[in-house]
């Protein structure tokens, strides 16, 4: 079913803000949301909402902890989940909002589709010397 979209409170339309900037790429939650934790989404949505035009804030660890209501444990927990999804990056005192990283497309032609697949790629790796006589057997190169 087809939903026709229009305005419910015409006069509240939102709108960006004259004295500040924040946004977040709807790709966020479409490729992210099912892969984060809550304080990660939570922190996230926080830094790109206070940062400015080119993400970047320097809300300390206990003011972030404090209006998020989370610990500071939870926070750096989160920081450093972000970081290793290279969302973010942060060098104290700043932190700064990074853009998505560009989905990484990969073909059938260089993707394993069985075990057997990725076991050739990963005995190819090796010298055939060091391999023993059992495994160079059953695989072919």
């Amino acid at each position: 079913m087809k939903v026709h979209k229009q305005l419910i409170v015409p006069d509240r339309v939102r709108r960006p803000p004259s004295d500040g900037w924040s946004w977040i790429d709807r790709r966020f939650f479409r490729e992210y949301g099912d892969r984060l934790d809550h304080d990660a989404i939570l922190l996230y949505v926080f830094l790109t909402t206070v940062g400015d035009r080119d993400g970047l804030s320097y809300y300390g660890d206990d003011r972030i902890a404090g209006l998020l209501r989370m610990t500071e444990a939870a926070v750096a927990r989160a920081r450093d989940e972000l970081q290793f999804q290279d969302l973010v990056a942060y060098q104290f005192p700043l932190y700064q909002v990074l853009a998505l990283p560009q989905p990484q497309r990969r073909t059938s032609a260089s993707t394993p589709t069985a075990i057997g697949d990725i076991m050739r790629q990963v005995l190819a790796r090796h010298d055939d010397d060091a391999m023993p006589l059992r495994l160079r057997r059953g695989f072919t190169r």
